[in-house]
């Protein structure tokens, strides 16, 4: 542990140190040096005691938001300054040896000064980050997104050519702090032209509380012709804090799980139903949470049990993992898996249809959008909340549309 915050304390120091050398660099009036070094270490000692204070029976508060995105703020733009940097001191030792093994210059005159252009280079990449983690505090994390996606499949029914369904999914409704937005997102579900709504999990952060000042909000997510069904998300189990008794945290959960049928939705618990147009249906599956490395509570057996092998089936299962584990090649064919879960790490690079980056994409094989495994697909939602960095920085909160058709898939 002590050894822990003494390697934690050289990385800060070697971050402040070399982030220093670009303002050093380019300021030359004394006081402004000094009111930056001192500004520096309050915002430090602030942010590492915001974070001793965090209380394990609370979890996630807008105290903790807000020094996730300090945090943030502060120190992404001083790695990339530290990177830069550190970068100009290789090439300067290296300067440094070439001068005095090839030319022999005096000591004095070894080491090469730094040069004001990198400083400049540095400060303007670090903007960069530096500004667009503000937009994604003040603006992106409410900047809201419909993504239709059109899939098809040689099998669909008849009846279910066109069938439209409209996904969200981690609405971590403990994070939000604008009404107005709120309603308004509501309002873009209302406007999607669908047969029927599915939410896959995470309808709050810990605590069923979270909920009840949204509660008539999302009541006014509008009823659907072929119903409104969810599952549940890691967060819904309410396993990120720790509570004072078993009893306590079991009474949570339960609320967690009526909070879904409170706002309409009928929660899937490792069931099916079926879903029945004119002569022909399909089967609609909800497992509970199975994560490669959260809780696995899903069960996809006993989740469809009697559904039969050549019946098309539509997953609800909150984690993409869940479909690179145990779904892509189970041998039931699972047509369709509608997950979420990784918010796109709420920070990356996305031109919708030609490029998509985030760190994410590390950590999850599907991580946003469609996937595709021998005729099986995965569709990833970007999540419709926030949770921890308390915005949205490139990749935005998500609505999906998807539309099935009948057909070979269209390259």
């Amino acid at each position: 542990m002590i050894l822990r915050f003494v390697l934690l304390c050289a990385l800060f120091l070697f971050i402040e140190f070399y982030s220093y050398q670009a303002f050093r660099t380019l300021i030359r009036l004394r006081w402004v040096l000094v009111s930056y070094q001192v500004i520096s270490l309050l915002l430090l000692i602030f942010i590492i005691y915001s974070f001793t204070q965090f209380d394990r029976s609370v979890g996630q508060t807008r105290q903790t938001m807000f020094t996730m995105g300090l945090m943030l703020l502060v120190y992404v733009p001083k790695i990339v300054l530290t990177l830069v940097m550190f970068g100009e001191d290789i090439f300067r030792i290296g300067a440094s040896i070439l001068n005095y093994f090839m030319y022999n210059a005096p000591r004095s005159e070894m080491m090469p000064n730094r040069r004001r252009f990198v400083s400049q280079i540095a400060l303007g990449l670090a903007a960069v980050p530096f500004l667009s983690l503000i937009y994604g505090i003040f603006e992106g994390k409410y900047n809201f997104k419909v993504f239709r996606q059109t899939i098809y499949f040689p099998d669909l029914p008849d009846a279910f050519d066109g069938f439209k369904i409209t996904q969200i999914s981690d609405v971590h409704s403990g994070s939000f702090d604008n009404p107005e937005k709120i309603n308004y997102a509501i309002d873009l579900i209302n406007q999607q032209e669908a047969d029927m709504i599915l939410f896959t999990g995470d309808i709050v952060n810990t605590h069923a509380t979270e909920m009840h000042p949204w509660l008539e909000t999302f009541n006014r997510i509008k009823e659907y012709q072929y119903g409104k069904f969810s599952v549940l998300g890691n967060h819904d189990y309410g396993e990120y804090v720790t509570w004072p008794s078993e009893k306590e945290k079991d009474e949570n959960f339960k609320a967690i799980k009526d909070l879904y049928g409170q706002i309409g939705f009928e929660l899937l618990l490792n069931e099916h139903t079926y879903i029945q147009k004119g002569d022909d249906k399909i089967a609609l599956i909800g497992v509970e949470n199975w994560g490669q490395n959260f809780k696995k509570a899903g069960d996809l057996n006993k989740a469809s049990q009697n559904v039969h092998q050549d019946d098309f089936k539509v997953l609800m299962s909150h984690d993409p993992s869940h479909w690179e584990y145990e779904i892509k090649n189970h041998p039931k064919n699972f047509h369709l898996t509608l997950a979420g879960h990784t918010h796109g790490m709420q920070f990356g690079i996305e031109i919708p249809g030609y490029f998509k980056w985030s760190l994410a994409q590390y950590i999850y094989k599907q991580w946003a959008g469609l996937y595709e495994n021998v005729g099986r697909y995965v569709y990833v939602n970007r999540g419709f909340g926030f949770h921890a960095y308390p915005g949205r920085v490139g990749i935005m909160p998500e609505i999906t549309v998807i539309e099935l058709k009948k057909g070979n898939n269209v390259a």
